[in-house]
């Protein structure tokens, strides 16, 4: 298998992953799915590295593997673990609608990164249009579901995409910058966590919709 095929597969597991991230029910699932996901964008790091003959990315496979794979998922599930709502579970819409939108999300990033013209870019526009979309399913995540602690992973899916941008179109940044983004996306998790313990101990709810209460 190629490095392009390999990674252009790579990039669709990711958006799998996604979608199991969002659709299963507890969020300590899903926290374990963020890791695996976060496993495949290592792979592709190291995939990238190889055909780009960029040494930085694979510090960059390193420092994600620490972080992603393994600090940000073990944060999530231990503070996760002790938070429960089930009449928070599900989304504004269900979760059939949810991949119907996901799988617009990709085909709309697919056309829009076709204007694209870079040359190390040419048989990788598919992993492009997939950072693309992935970045807007983590919004789309942020949107639709009711769980604040969904709507904390739909910020690290976000962050995902946007790494794998990255590593698409700036493959030879040094390694702190790598480092700088991995600690920024450790410190945000533990803060939302930290928010969202404490509006379920004042609360007593993780539904945001019953946080209107709030206002004012």
């Amino acid at each position: 298998m190629s490095g392009t095929l390999l990674v252009n597969n790579l990039a669709g597991l990711m958006i799998v992953t996604s979608m199991l991230v969002i659709a299963v029910k507890k969020p300590t699932v899903s926290a374990v799915f963020y890791g695996v996901q976060s496993l495949v964008l290592v792979g592709i790091f190291i995939t990238l590295a190889n055909m780009f003959g960029a040494h930085e990315l694979y510090l960059w496979s390193i420092s994600a593997f620490v972080t992603k794979v393994v600090l940000v998922p073990l944060i999530m599930y231990r503070a996760f673990c002790k938070l429960a709502d089930p009449n928070a579970d599900g989304g504004v819409v269900s979760t059939a609608v949810l991949f119907m939108l996901a799988a617009a999300i990709v085909l709309v990033s697919y056309f829009a990164v076709q204007p694209v013209q870079l040359p190390m870019l040419g048989e990788l526009k598919p992993v492009l249009a997939v950072s693309l979309g992935h970045f807007l399913i983590g919004l789309m995540c942020i949107v639709t579901q009711r769980n604040i602690l969904k709507q904390v992973f739909g910020y690290c899916l976000m962050e995902n995409g946007s790494h794998l941008t990255l590593a698409l179109l700036a493959h030879d940044a040094p390694e702190l910058v790598e480092i700088g983004i991995a600690t920024d996306a450790i410190f945000a998790v533990i803060i939302m966590t930290l928010m969202a313990r404490r509006i379920y101990r004042t609360m007593h709810t993780l539904d945001v919709q019953k946080l209107i209460s709030l206002k004012g």
